[in-house]
């Protein structure tokens, strides 16, 4: 886990490159991942100022048992997902349609057809407000 002063220091890093390179495709990308740890600073630092107002998992040794491997799984994937969604902007689209084609495998056969269009839908929502405006969520 990085600190909110590692995650700037990587945005800083990332803005004196976009200002380095000549290539306006290269300057779009080190803004974008500028953009990206920026965020993920403020999250973190978020996260630490409201520590105390978030669920918290109960690892007393009076608790009602330890928790099951599939209570684990499940955590273990939503923070997976929860990460890879942070960073899905920053994902060549190649990659982001593999993806979202293996996401959309996952479900039940007869009900893929829904499965793909809610993985869609979301997709779409959580976008950065200005990639909404220019392109659809699995172009």
């Amino acid at each position: 886990m990085f600190t909110p002063e590692q995650y700037r220091a990587k945005a800083r890093e990332y803005a004196e490159w976009a200002k380095a390179t000549i290539s306006p495709k290269e300057e779009h990308e080190f803004k974008m991942l500028e953009q990206t740890f920026s965020t993920l600073a403020d999250n973190e630092q978020w996260l630490a100022e409201n520590h105390d107002k978030t669920v918290h998992a109960n690892t007393d040794d009076d608790s009602a048992g330890p928790i099951d491997l599939a209570t684990q799984e499940e955590q273990v994937l939503r923070c997976l997902g929860a990460a890879l969604i942070m960073q899905w902007n920053t994902l060549p689209q190649k990659l982001q349609r593999e993806l979202f084609d293996n996401a959309s495998s996952m479900g039940e056969l007869l009900d893929t057809v829904s499965l793909r269009g809610r993985i869609a839908r979301f997709l779409y929502s959580h976008k950065d407000v200005r990639e909404k405006t220019t392109t659809s969520p699995m172009s």
